[in-house]
């Protein structure tokens, strides 16, 4: 596998994006984990919270996730394997091609069942937040998610609702 390949893992919350990031990066000799979330706290002065949606949030994730794009670049031309984690919709998968093209992004939903999402969401210590504001949003992104981030349009489609991590992971990787 090319060490100049860039990952994108989505999913809904609670999916395993984070976890399955790092557990991918751990196959290969040179990798980073890009959290695109991450990116977006590193705002300490306007941060435009996402229960709350609004032009601004639109935003703030749009240069988040360019500016993981460029991140996720840059690494890869110095010879790593770049994994970018991220909730991101086909409408939004600009802010990364525009940057990185299509050739060079390897795109990965995990689709576990909503019941697991839900379960893994609402597990106390899994977020510095009440979780319960995400069951919303799951509810919305998981359906809409699957719909739009399909095997046709060059996504690689993991159900790991009965997959633990090691098998999630071999089935990414044999997907290639």
């Amino acid at each position: 596998m090319s060490a100049n390949t860039v990952w994108l893992i989505t999913g809904a919350p609670g999916a395993g994006k984070t976890t399955v990031s790092v557990a991918l990066c751990r196959r290969f000799s040179l990798a980073l984990h890009i959290p695109v979330d991450d990116i977006r706290e590193w705002v300490r002065s306007g941060f435009s919270n996402p229960v709350a949606w609004t032009a601004e949030t639109t935003r703030q994730f749009a240069l988040a996730r360019r500016g993981a794009a460029r991140i996720a670049a840059d690494y890869a031309d110095a010879g790593f394997v770049a994994v970018l984690d991220d909730v991101v919709r086909a409408s939004e998968l600009d802010q990364y091609t525009d940057y990185l093209g299509d050739t060079r992004l390897r795109k990965v939903l995990l689709n576990p069942s909503l019941e697991t999402v839900l379960v893994r969401n609402a597990a106390p210590g899994r977020k510095p937040f009440d979780p319960s504001i995400l069951e919303a949003a799951c509810r919305g992104l998981h359906p809409l998610l699957a719909a739009e981030n399909t095997a046709e349009q060059g996504w690689i489609v993991v159900d790991s609702t009965r997959l633990n991590l090691d098998e999630t992971v071999d089935a990414i990787v044999r997907a290639v």
